[in-house]
């Protein structure tokens, strides 16, 4: 990773004995007993880690690597970039497939991504050049987050979301600009699970990554119709069912294709505004089954940060999981170092610039957490 760190900011990270993963004999391959009758003519075994040691690999990073790029040249980047996160021990790779309504992979329902202009498959050759060095592979997906008014009204008309905004249906809603799913309705749930059933049927994956875009708007009268039809009296609780919803059906989606397969959430670090501002139910997705099989806290936080303190932060999320129904990651912010910290209060806002070695040692406190791994964004 070191290229991937000198892109990112940082000079010296990572580069120390603290970088380390966790012992390879505790990062053994999970392999679950139980394949359901759809995935008993799959040869592919999935790669899973008991002990994960995850990169995200998102959409942003993708006029670099991929547009205007041959397949070979496309291939090559990732090739390195793999390369150097394994030399890191990186073993789990989420890869950002399925990021605004769109397709880094071959679809009959969503449009190739903007940063898709060459005729090769994306997705596949992820999996191809990770597979190859042992990293696990989960599709990502942003389930309810669509193209902007400029870009829809530049794609085909019979793309279903094209159609269901040309028609007025009230599944799609404009936000600032930006078109989003509304999750009340079962229209937009299946065609979510349509989009993880796409990546489940034509990939080798390991599993499917979802991350805190869960609402699109505190706004009242983004759904105000579904709501006052729906005879519920509690706005905020009908949104948070809303989205436990549709993160269940995901989660039902994977399992019925092959129950060794993962399902995992990242949400945002701070418990209170997934509730507040997401709707996201983190409690819950965190102490029952039948929601996620390991959860990634965004911990963006430095040790110093006096809103949400990193070692405090963690121990917060320990205790959701603290009954053993998910597996806690904890995410990592390397893209922060060398910058400042404008949400961090006066005390933390110079932090990650005055303290190169903050990652380091937020990956020794997660060592001696009851966490079972930590992700990495750059």
């Amino acid at each position: 990773m070191k290229k991937i760190i000198a892109a990112a900011c940082a000079a010296a990270f990572l580069l120390s004995a603290g970088c380390s993963a966790f012992p390879n004999e505790s990062s053994s391959v999970i392999l679950k007993e139980s394949v359901p009758p759809a995935a008993e003519d799959k040869v592919y075994i999935p790669i899973n880690y008991k002990e994960q040691v995850g990169m995200w690999l998102p959409y942003v990073r993708f006029p670099e690597i991929m547009q205007g790029k041959s397949e070979e040249q496309f291939r090559k980047a990732i090739r390195e970039l793999l390369q150097d996160a394994a030399a890191e021990n990186v073993n789990t790779l989420y890869f950002h497939a399925h990021p605004m309504g769109d397709a880094y992979y071959r679809s009959e329902i969503f449009p190739d991504g903007t940063f898709l202009d060459g005729d090769y498959d994306p997705m596949q050759i992820v999996i191809d050049e990770a597979h190859k060095l042992g990293i696990s592979v989960h599709g990502w997906i942003n389930p309810l987050r669509l193209q902007t008014d400029d870009e829809m009204k530049m794609l085909p008309d019979d793309y279903i979301v094209r159609k269901w905004i040309d028609n007025g249906e009230p599944f799609v809603r404009n936000v600032n600009g930006r078109w989003f799913l509304s999750p009340s309705y079962p229209e937009t749930v299946e065609l979510i699970e349509a989009a993880v059933g796409e990546l489940l049927e034509n990939y080798n994956i390991d599993g499917v990554h979802i991350d805190d875009y869960f609402y699109p708007s505190t706004d009242e009268e983004f759904d105000r119709d579904a709501f006052e039809k729906s005879g519920s009296t509690d706005l905020v609780q009908w949104r948070t069912e809303n989205v436990s919803r549709y993160v269940k059906a995901i989660y039902d989606k994977v399992k019925s294709f092959d129950k060794r397969l993962l399902f995992g959430i990242s949400p945002q670090g701070n418990i209170d505004s997934d509730y507040t501002s997401q709707y996201a139910d983190v409690r819950r997705w965190s102490s029952e089954e039948g929601f996620c099989d390991y959860i990634v806290p965004q911990l963006y936080f430095g040790f110093e940060n006096e809103c949400c303190p990193f070692l405090q932060t963690l121990a917060q999320w320990e205790e959701l999981v603290k009954d053993g129904v998910v597996t806690l990651i904890a995410g990592l912010a390397p893209y922060k170092l060398g910058r400042e910290d404008e949400w961090a209060g006066a005390a933390g806002e110079l932090e990650w610039i005055n303290q190169p070695d903050i990652i380091d040692r937020q990956i020794a406190a997660v060592k001696n957490s009851s966490a079972d791994g930590y992700a990495l964004y750059y």
